[in-house]
C-alpha cells in the first residue's frame, strides 16, 4: 500500500504510540482519522499532523461501545470518502494478581469489573473497529486494505496481568483469523507485540524499576515509540505481510 492519500484510522491516537504512528504516516501523506476519548490530546495531535501538511480529523470514541464505533466509522467514511487502513491501538491497564494472600488468607482478588474493562477496551474494541473498518472497505470496493492491531509481549503471559495478557493474546488470535477471512477482499491483517516502550505509563515507574527493566532487555535499552511507528509503516507498505505478529522488544521476549 502506498500510504500517500490513504485514509487510516488510529485508535488511541491522541498521545504516545498512537500519536507517533499518526505523525509517521502523516509524513508519508496519509490522511488520518484520530480516535480517542481525550479531546485535548487529539487536538494537539491534529495540529501536529497538519504541520506535516496532511489532513486529519478527530473523533471522540469509546471503542468498547458498539453503537459509538458504528457511528464513528460511518462518520469517517462520510468525511473522507474512504477508509484504507486501521491501527487498533487503544488500551488501558488495571494490573493485579489473580489473588493476593497474606498469612494464608485471601485479602484481595482481581475484580471481574477490572477484568471486563481491560478485555472490553483492548479485545472487544479491536474487534468492533476491525469489523466496521472491514465492512466499509468491502462495501466501498477498496482495492487494498490493512488492519494492524496492537498486541503486546504480554500475550505470552505476564505476572499480574491476567486481564491484559488475555486481551493481548486474543488480539493475536483475532488478527490471524481476520487474515484468513478477509484475504479474499485483499484486506490484510497483522499484529504488533511491543515490549518495553518509552511512554507516559512507563515513565511513571520508579527510576530504579525503570533501570532494572532496561537491563532486562538484551539490547540494554527501552524502546522508542518511533520503533512501533516504523513497524506500522512497514506492515502497511509491504503488501505480502498478513496473518502474523511482529515482536518489537529488543529481544526481551525471545
Amino acid at each position: 500500500m502506498d500510504i500517500k492519500n490513504k485514509v487510516i484510522a488510529i485508535t488511541g491516537g491522541g498521545r504516545g504510540i498512537g500519536r507517533s504512528i499518526a505523525l509517521s504516516l502523516a509524513k508519508k501523506g496519509g490522511k488520518l482519522a484520530i480516535l480517542d476519548l481525550d479531546e485535548a490530546a487529539m487536538k494537539e495531535t491534529i495540529e501536529l499532523i497538519k504541520k506535516e501538511g496532511s489532513e486529519a480529523r478527530a473523533y471522540k470514541c469509546n471503542v468498547a461501545d458498539e453503537a459509538t464505533v458504528v457511528d464513528t466509522f460511518s462518520n469517517i467514511v462520510g468525511d473522507f470518502g474512504a477508509i484504507h487502513g486501521l491501527v487498533n491501538n487503544a488500551g488501558i491497564l488495571r494490573d493485579a494478581t489473580l489473588i493476593k494472600v497474606k498469612d494464608g488468607k485471601i485479602i484481595k482478588k482481581l475484580s471481574a469489573e477490572n477484568f471486563d474493562l481491560v478485555v472490553d477496551v483492548h479485545m472487544k474494541g479491536a474487534f468492533l473497529c476491525a469489523r466496521e473498518a472491514a465492512s466499509h472497505m468491502v462495501e466501498l470496493g477498496i482495492s487494498e486494505g490493512c488492519i494492524v492491531s496492537m498486541s503486546s509481549g504480554a500475550f505470552r503471559g505476564n505476572f499480574g496481568q491476567t486481564n491484559y495478557s488475555a486481551a493481548k493474546a486474543g488480539i493475536v488470535a483475532m488478527s490471524r483469523v481476520w487474515s484468513k477471512e478477509l484475504a479474499r477482499y485483499n484486506i490484510r491483517s497483522m499484529a504488533i507485540a511491543p515490549g518495553a516502550i518509552d511512554t507516559d505509563l512507563l515513565r511513571s515507574m520508579p527510576p530504579e524499576a525503570l533501570s532494572g527493566l532496561a537491563k532486562a532487555v538484551p539490547l540494554g535499552r527501552i524502546g522508542d515509540v518511533k520503533n512501533i511507528a516504523q513497524t506500522v509503516e512497514y506492515i502497511l507498505e509491504n503488501d505480502y505481510l498478513s496473518g502474523d505478529v511482529i515482536d518489537v522488544n529488543g529481544g526481551m521476549f525471545l
